[in-house]
């Protein structure tokens, strides 16, 4: 029997790339972070664990790809928000815009299916976030480690919410943004 080609037509690698993608956001979002495996994915698109990563990477490249997917939506309305702010009021209305966006659907699946540290620690760490927080923060290239911190007092927050706004407004205020004021 022969069987047919998956990819067919066109630039070859990038519609690989972009099927395997679109899978595992489906996949991520129906099922979160902590099911998403390479097993499962190259499964759903009907392919082999090395075409998977010859044409998406691994599975930290698939989850950043993943996270860039699903952020698009979150980092368009935060770059809106805070367009013409700077210094420590546009860092707390970016943190407070974003954490609106990543608890609403579908983005809250994604992030409250995570129940292992390991793969919470894994989306902390994503580069990806640390530099869309850099961008949308206004938090130069030079240092790094205060987007990493962003990263870290975002996804906590909204992992583990405080449930009162007035509360996380003044938060945001007395410690995130003194960090800021320069």
């Amino acid at each position: 029997m022969v069987r047919a080609d998956w990819v067919v037509g066109g630039d070859r690698r990038t519609a690989a790339a972009e099927r395997i993608y679109a899978a595992a956001v489906d996949m991520v979002l129906r099922d979160g972070l902590d099911a998403f495996d390479i097993d499962s994915l190259a499964e759903r698109v009907h392919c082999s664990r090395a075409t998977i990563y010859r044409y998406a990477g691994g599975k930290a490249h698939i989850r950043d790809a993943v996270l860039l997917r699903i952020a698009a939506g979150i980092t368009d309305t935060v770059r809106r928000e805070v367009d013409g702010l700077s210094g420590p009021e546009r860092v707390v209305r970016a943190v407070a815009v974003a954490l609106q966006q990543i608890r609403s659907d579908p983005i809250r699946r994604l992030m409250m299916t995570s129940r292992k540290a390991p793969e919470l620690s894994d989306l902390h760490s994503s580069p990806v976030l640390s530099a869309l927080a850099a961008e949308l923060t206004g938090i130069t290239d030079d240092d790094p480690v205060a987007a990493l911190w962003i990263v870290h007092v975002v996804l906590s927050m909204a992992y583990l919410p405080l449930g009162n706004d007035q509360i996380e407004a003044e938060i945001l205020q007395r410690f995130v943004s003194p960090a800021f004021d320069r």
